[in-house]
Formats: C-alpha cells, sequence, structure tokens
C-alpha cells in the first residue's frame, strides 16, 4: 500500500472513532494538496482549516518506510531517523504556536503508532522555545516546525540555511488576515519567495476566517504563483448580544459606563462554566480582572489574566487551565484572539466596542470552537455611543460586510533586512534576487533604482554613512556573491530580527533582597511607565498589586503591596480607530434613527440619547454632513461628525485648522473621537462661511484633477501638521527594522532615550546630507498611510463635499459635542478634578433637557454663566494650539481618549 493510501486509511479510522465525517471543503484541501496546488483557505472559525491543511499535508508527503535491514546478531535496531524538515506552519502569535504543535501531534501520533510510516518528529520554535530546544534544533530541525515569522527568518540567516531549508515541500501560514496587513506580512512574503527559489514545486497554503478581499489576500500570499481559492463556510449559529446599561446617559463620553457594567458582567460570568473576556488593551485587562476579583473573592483561582507582556510560563498556566476546563473566566487581550481551540469556552465577553467587525467575529470564534457548536459574544458598552456600535455591528455580520486587509507598499526597511538574513543565509545574487523579490506582492513594482539603493545601503550605509565600518554588512566576495564578512555584525543582525517594534520594555521581576536575583519574573512593561515612578509606588500587573522597589539594568523588581489606589500600565498600540465598515453601519443605524425606526434593544436603549441629539441638533445620515457651532466663554466652536476613526479625523481637523488660518491669523484647539472632530476658535470665525471652500468644494473645481488634487491634499496635509516631528518618530521604527539602530545589542539592553537619539541623529544626518534617501521618504509615507490614513482621509473628503451640509446653531452641547470637549478637558491644567467637572456639566446639560429646551430655546446666557469651561486654569487656551500669521503652518494638537473602563 502506498504511502498515501496507508495514511488516509488510518486517518478515516481516526475520523470514524471521534464520530466525524469530513466536510466537503476538506476534501476539496486533501485533494489539492495531492496535486500539489497551492492556495487560500476561507472558512468559519471552529469548521477544521487546521485538520484540512495538515491532513492534507500527512496524505501527500508522508511515504512507507522501507523494510528494515535485519539487526547484526547481538546488536540493537537502529531507532527510525526521522525525514528532514519537510512542513513549515507559520502562526502570527506564539500562544497560537504552542497550541497547533498540540493540534498537529494528535493524528501524527496515530499515523506512527502502527508502523510503515517514515518516522515524522514535529516541533515549535517561537520566542518562548527554550535554549536547550533550540540548541537541539540547531543540530536537526523537526520533520515538521511551527514556527513564527521573526523564527523563520532566524532560520534563512542560518549559514547553512539553502540545507536545513531547501527540502521543505510545503509551507501554510495560519491566520493569514492576522499578518497580510503589517509588515510582518512583507517578511513572509520574502521569505516564501527565497524558499520558492530553493524549491520551485514548493506548495503554499493560508487560512483565514475573516477577510473580506479574497483574491487580494490570496495573490498577496503567493505572488505571481497560481492558486486555488477554497471557501469552506459551514453553517454555524452566532449570536450578538449586548448588556444594557439600566440607563444610558443622554451625555456620553468616553468610559462613563466601563466598571458601573461590572455586576451585570459578574452575572453572565455566574452562569456560563468557562468564559473569555476580551479587552482592546492591556492595562483595560488588568482593571478588569482587579475588579472582577474584588466583586467575587470566591473566584480566586479560578480566574485568570492574560496578555501579551506576561510572563510565558504565566501564559501557558492561563492557556492549559482553559483548556482542562479549570478556568471559570479569562480576562484578556488580543493574545488569545487568533485560532487557539479552547473548547470549553462557552461564550465571549467583549468590553467596549471591538472597532470592527473581522475582530468581533474572530473573538466570537474562541467560544464553541468545533463544527456545529453555537458561538456567542456578548458586548459590554463602556459608553452610550458603544450601544449604536453594538447594534451596527451585528447588521454589518448580518450583512456579511468584513474589513479588506492590504499589503504595506514597498517598505524598503523590511527588504534592507532581508538583504542582510539572506546574505547571512549563505548570500545572493544580486539580479537573481531582484526577480525573487519582485515576484511578491509588496515589492512588484520595485525599480531598478530603488534596488539598486538598497544594496547601496546595506554595502556601505548610503551616500552620508560609507566612512562607517558598522554600515558595511553586506560586501560581494572573489565569486560575486554578496555575504556578511563580519562575525559582530553577523550576531547583531540575528540579534534584531523582525519587523515589530515597540518602546523599550523593562523585565518585571520580584525582588527578593540582597541583589534582588532569584524573584520570579512577572512579564514586562514598557520603560515610559516605570520611568514616572519612584521606589514605594504601587501598580497593578499581572493581576497582583505591586510596589516597586528599585530600577535596575532595565529590570524592575517589585514586591507585593496591600493599599487602595495604584497606576495602572499603559502600553502603546492600544489606540484602534473605528474602522470604515463598522463607522459606515454605525450612519445606517442613525439614519434609522432620524426616520424615527429604532430597531433592536440597542437602539431602544439609546432612543433618549438619539431623540435628544434630534430635538437640539440633527442626526448624521449618508447623505448629510452634520456640523454644529457654539459660541462659548472659550470661544467659537465647529462640531464636525464624518464618522471616519480617530486616525482621519486627526488629519482633517489638523488641514481644516490650516487652511482657516491661511486667510486669517487665529488660535485653535482640536479634538477628536471616532465620530467627529471639534476645532476651537479664541478669535471669532464664520464656520458656515468657511467650512465649504476648506473642504474643497465641488471635486474638480478650479480646473484641478484629481491627480493634482490629492497631490495638493497631501502637501497641506504635512504642512497643518508638525510633520517633521511625526517623521522622526515614525523613522525611529525605520531605522530599527533596517538595522541602522539596535534594540538591543548581543546581552545589552538600551533605553527609550537612547533608541530615539540614536534615530533622531541619523534622521537629522539624512536631512542635511543624504535628501534623497529612501528611508527618509517611507518615513513621511507611512506617517501619511498609517497613522494619518490618508487613502480614507482622500475618500472621506470627496464624500464629505457630495454630502448635504447640515448646519445646527447650538445654545448648548449636544450629547454628540459633549464627548468631543470632554477629550479636551482631559489634558487642561484645572483646579478641579476632570470627574467633577464633567458631572457639574452633565448635571447642567440635563436640567436643560429635561425643561425640552430645543436649540434656539433656553436661557443660554445662564447656561453660560453656570458653565466655565476652561477658564479654572487661567483662561481659554491652556490646552489651545495656536496658528500664527496667516500663510504659515499652525500648530495642532488631538486629544487622546483613555481606554474604556476607566470611570
Amino acid at each position: 500500500m502506498s504511502g498515501s493510501r496507508l495514511v488516509a486509511s488510518r486517518l478515516k479510522g481516526w475520523f470514524e472513532q471521534r464520530g466525524w465525517q469530513p466536510f466537503k471543503f476538506q476534501r476539496e484541501v486533501w485533494r489539492a494538496v495531492a496535486d500539489g496546488r497551492s492556495g487560500l483557505l476561507h472558512a468559519t472559525t471552529g469548521a477544521g482549516k487546521t485538520y484540512a491543511v495538515w491532513l492534507g499535508a500527512l496524505q501527500a508527503l508522508m511515504k512507507t518506510r522501507p523494510a528494515p535491514k535485519a539487526p547484526t546478531p547481538g546488536r540493537k535496531a537502529s531507532a527510525p531517523v526521522a525525514e528532514p524538515l519537510t512542513v513549515l506552519w507559520i502562526t502570527p502569535m506564539r500562544a497560537l504556536a504552542a497550541d497547533t504543535e498540540r493540534a498537529l501531534r494528535q493524528p501524527l501520533e496515530v499515523l506512527l503508532a502502527d508502523g510503515g510510516l517514515r518516522h515524522w518528529t514535529l516541533g515549535a520554535r517561537t520566542g518562548d522555545t527554550s535554549s536547550s530546544e533550540r540548541q537541539a534544533q540547531s543540530r536537526r530541525l523537526p520533520t515538521a516546525l511551527v514556527t513564527t515569522p521573526e523564527s523563520l527568518s532566524l532560520l534563512l540567516a542560518r549559514a547553512d540555511a539553502r540545507e536545513t531549508l531547501g527540502k521543505v515541500r510545503m509551507v501554510v501560514v495560519d491566520e493569514w488576515h492576522e499578518l497580510m496587513g503589517n509588515k510582518r506580512g512583507v517578511q513572509v512574503q520574502l521569505a516564501l519567495a527565497r524558499l520558492r527559489g530553493w524549491s520551485p514545486g514548493l506548495c503554499v497554503w493560508g487560512m483565514s476566517a475573516t477577510l473580506g478581499n479574497l483574491d487580494e489576500a490570496m495573490h498577496t500570499l503567493l505572488g505571481s504563483a497560481p492558486g486555488l481559492l477554497v471557501q469552506g463556510q459551514q453553517p454555524k449559529q452566532l449570536t450578538i448580544d449586548t448588556l444594557l446599561p439600566a440607563q444610558a446617559e443622554r451625555f456620553p463620553w468616553a468610559g462613563h459606563l466601563g466598571l458601573r457594567m461590572l455586576p451585570q458582567v459578574v452575572a453572565e460570568l455566574d452562569t456560563s462554566a468557562s468564559s473569555l473576556v476580551f479587552t482592546n488593551t492591556r492595562s483595560q485587562s488588568e482593571v478588569w480582572y482587579q475588579a472582577l476579583l474584588e466583586a467575587r473573592p470566591d473566584w480566586a483561582g479560578l480566574i485568570a489574566l492574560h496578555h501579551g507582556s506576561l510572563d510565558h510560563s504565566v501564559r501557558d498556566w492561563v492557556e492549559q487551565g482553559l483548556k482542562a476546563g479549570q478556568l471559570k473566566a479569562v480576562v484578556c487581550t488580543s493574545s488569545l484572539d487568533l485560532g487557539v481551540d479552547f473548547l470549553p469556552v462557552e461564550r465571549v465577553l467583549q468590553i467596549g466596542s471591538p472597532k470592527g467587525v473581522a475582530r468581533l467575529l474572530q473573538r466570537a470564534g474562541r467560544s464553541g470552537h468545533a463544527p456545529g457548536r453555537p458561538s456567542r459574544v456578548t458586548l459590554v458598552p463602556t459608553h452610550s455611543m458603544e450601544l449604536v456600535e453594538a447594534a451596527a455591528v451585528r447588521a454589518a455580520v448580518q450583512q456579511g460586510q468584513i474589513e479588506a486587509r492590504h499589503t504595506p507598499h514597498r517598505p524598503l526597511d523590511v527588504l534592507v533586512q532581508h538583504l542582510v538574513t539572506v546574505a547571512l543565509g549563505g548570500g545572493f545574487e544580486p539580479q537573481a534576487l531582484y526577480g525573487e523579490v519582485r515576484s511578491t506582492a509588496a515589492f512588484a513594482d520595485l525599480s531598478p533604482e530603488q534596488w539598486q539603493w538598497c544594496l547601496d545601503f546595506v554595502k556601505q550605509g548610503g551616500a552620508s554613512l560609507a566612512a562607517y565600518p558598522d554600515y558595511h554588512r553586506v560586501v560581494p566576495d572573489e565569486h560575486g556573491l554578496w555575504r556578511v564578512p563580519d562575525a559582530r555584525l553577523a550576531r547583531r543582525h540575528r540579534a534584531n530580527i523582525g519587523t515589530i517594534v515597540s518602546d523599550a520594555s523593562m523585565v518585571v521581576q520580584f525582588w527578593s533582597g540582597g541583589g534582588g536575583a532569584g524573584g520570579a519574573r512577572l512579564g514586562t512593561v514598557e520603560e515610559s511607565f516605570i520611568a514616572r515612578m519612584r521606589p514605594g509606588d504601587s501598580f497593578l500587573f499581572a493581576g497582583r498589586l505591586l510596589e516597586l522597589v528599585r530600577v535596575h539594568q532595565m529590570t524592575a523588581y517589585v514586591r507585593r503591596a496591600t493599599g487602595p489606589r495604584a497606576a495602572v500600565p499603559r502600553w502603546n498600540g492600544g489606540r484602534m480607530p473605528l474602522s470604515t465598515t463598522l463607522a459606515d453601519a454605525m450612519v445606517q443605524q442613525l439614519a434609522l434613527a432620524d426616520a424615527d425606526r429604532y430597531e433592536g434593544p440597542e437602539m431602544l436603549r439609546a432612543k433618549p440619547l438619539l431623540d435628544l441629539q434630534h430635538q437640539w441638533s440633527a442626526l448624521p445620515t449618508p447623505d448629510t454632513l452634520l456640523a454644529e457651532t457654539l459660541k462659548s466663554r472659550e470661544g467659537w466652536h465647529l462640531f464636525l461628525y464624518p464618522f471616519a476613526g480617530r486616525h482621519v479625523h486627526l488629519g482633517l481637523a489638523s488641514l481644516l485648522a490650516w487652511r482657516a488660518a491661511s486667510h486669517r491669523a487665529g488660535t485653535f484647539s482640536i479634538a477628536v473621537t471616532d465620530y467627529g472632530l471639534e476645532l476651537l476658535s479664541a478669535t471669532e470665525v464664520d464656520w458656515a462661511q468657511g467650512l465649504p471652500g476648506w473642504l474643497g468644494g465641488e471635486p474638480g473645481a478650479d480646473g484641478i484633477d484629481p491627480a493634482q488634487e490629492r497631490s495638493l491634499l497631501l502637501r497641506e496635509v504635512m504642512a497643518s501638521l508638525n510633520a517633521s516631528e511625526l517623521a522622526r518618530r515614525r523613522f525611529r521604527e525605520i531605522a530599527r527594522v533596517s538595522g541602522l539602530i539596535f534594540q538591543s545589542h548581543p546581552g545589552e539592553k538600551r533605553s527609550n532615550k537612547q533608541l530615539q537619539a540614536s534615530s533622531s541623529l541619523f534622521y537629522e544626518v539624512f536631512r542635511q546630507h543624504d535628501p534623497a534617501n529612501l528611508l527618509l521618504r517611507q518615513a513621511e509615507e507611512e506617517l501619511l498611510s498609517q497613522e494619518l490614513d490618508i487613502e480614507r482621509l482622500a475618500t472621506s473628503l470627496q464624500r464629505m463635499r457630495a454630502q448635504r451640509l447640515v448646519w445646527r446653531a447650538l445654545k448648548r452641547p449636544t450629547p454628540f459635542a459633549f464627548p468631543l470637549m470632554v477629550e479636551r478637558f482631559r489634558e487642561q491644567l484645572s483646579n478641579e478634578s476632570l470627574a467633577d467637572r464633567i458631572a457639574r456639566m452633565v448635571g447642567q446639560l440635563e436640567r436643560a433637557a429635561g425643561a425640552g429646551t430645543g436649540p434656539a430655546d433656553g436661557d443660554d446666557e445662564a447656561w453660560q454663566q453656570r458653565v466655565t469651561f476652561a477658564q479654572d486654569a487661567g483662561g481659554a487656551g491652556s490646552n489651545a494650539t495656536r496658528a500664527p500669521r496667516a500663510g504659515r503652518r499652525p500648530r495642532t494638537r488631538a486629544q487622546r481618549t483613555v481606554p474604556g473602563g476607566r470611570a
């Protein structure tokens, strides 16, 4: 019997023992893999994607074992020699790698138990892999290896890379949607191109459950190679409901509900045997975990905390407890978003808005993670407008609307890093590698001039660093192969491979007295948080109240503390903007409310807020753009509601302030949320007259074609912001990825200030002596595309110009305007607390609302006497943005939102 037939026979018996029948899409993948075809599998979460691809690989690639030779008399039979590395399984997360290894091992052990097949081994290689396991893998890699993009790049940097990876027959990229839209996905594209060069018949499969642009996703994964798209959407019951607050505040602000929903969350968790409680930030997860323990002390040991900054041993303990059904609830972040199979989990709770349809579906799929089992996700709003978001996301799911993902376009910092990696992995010939690189979607249009610039950069650091030996990283040898001749530079590169860039982090470790050594490690926090603390200060971390003892060599030593108050660490990367898909769905819900159609429990609960907004002003719709103006003691306010996400609103507000100041000098303060923006001028501004022109008038007006209009928009957006400083910060990440600076030399840890100072020095050197440096241009492009979302901004401007502008002159802030004002207050100095000021304002506005006054009614002068906005701290402009004389760039500043859950 052939290997494939023997494997199929044993796997069929394994399925039957479990009462399973393979789905149609699984059989389709098995046939395609057997034929050597590549493709993308898009199937419902928990439908069996892993077994579709893995069992296809086993049937196609496992061979029968040749008849063993008779052992020499007096000698034992030798152990079977494992097959070389044959299958690479790439996952985006360490937790998913460990879980995937366990899932793949089950059928493999069944196949090998009865003999007759060549011996296969299975292992994982990630940042969590022990040093002893790494050493064993350096001698011989397993037949099937579960790894991450970073660890795969490290394998490509081995001197024997071609020998160890050249026999790989199949590569599987799990959760492709998570990688596709960022630089880690570009790293995967380049690695696949290298492997195809060594193995032209390489079979590549991607898997995902939440992609809106499947054809583009498959092309990005496979490059120029043909592929098969397999859709395996199995019928699955998905329940999306919402915990409704007892009363929806008519004047919402970010986080005003937050922990007020705690009793309801506790009650819901009490009804389920096992639940996941997702938050959007690590700091929010710490707060909610502590709050749950305080509310239910009897749950100690039954609930746990999981996020990416916790130590590997802690995360592994939580994951094993979930799998064994020993934990009642786990408060977590995106660290448990993807693919991990926790069968006992009955339901998922999402604290705050998921900000995107795909993210909600991904998290919902962690419950009922098996074919045929229902999934349930319950949304917990942290402010009243998230009731509208909840209704919108359910409608979007029902209509099959999921966000698209797109690959970054030509990130040269990733390419430069890849060149050094390939040079370490046996070297490269430039012309051959150029064709290989251009076979990827990210670099399909890489010009010869850009390619030559990258070669010059790794050879001598470009035009301005040629005199420094540290940047002569790759040079051609006597055979024309480009290699890394310096062992010290080779070690430094291997220690810094990867595209994940974050603020420098400090290890959090228990203090054991004396030198502090020997205490248990709890995880890591960002250096900027610890830098603000003094010994004796307390903070929440890893679900514990800790006291800082001392800081030594990038380690924060702590001990357990007691006390009523503590800081919560903040980690960057937690500000997720509202997706376009979800924002459009929200506006659709508001349009229904405008027509007095309130569908669903969430919209009915939000009705008092929306009715008051409609009474005092209007509700935005897809066809209208709502603009509100207000005169207060602070100045002249403009509130605008494009519903385009905070990144776009920041760019739009800065652009409008710039255009306004180009005609007349003024002072502007800016506040943004996901729903709208506020511009506040200390001097009188006729917003109604100026805004249509500042939005750009009709598309193509004044004979400007769309291409010229876009170019003008780019220049004005860059001019309206402190673009140099923003680009400088973006350049720090690019400098780290490209190898200009090093996040850590072997045996060394560098502080955030050191990294920023180093990157700033390079930035200034390039600006003055190498202005054509392509990494400078990349910094500007990433600033526009990622931080300001320039494409979405341009699209939003076009849509806004096509909408009918609805003006409302206000006597007092509306429910939609109020949260924008709160955003400005968060960073203003004051002799009263923010909570006190908000409570006072809400009380005054509620009294006005209770009186039934409309936008033109009521005693505006009396309201102005009662509400003193920014005068408490020395008058208006304490946080203002001052615009210089007409024609000069105004400096702008956006206010930030604290994570939901803080009251």
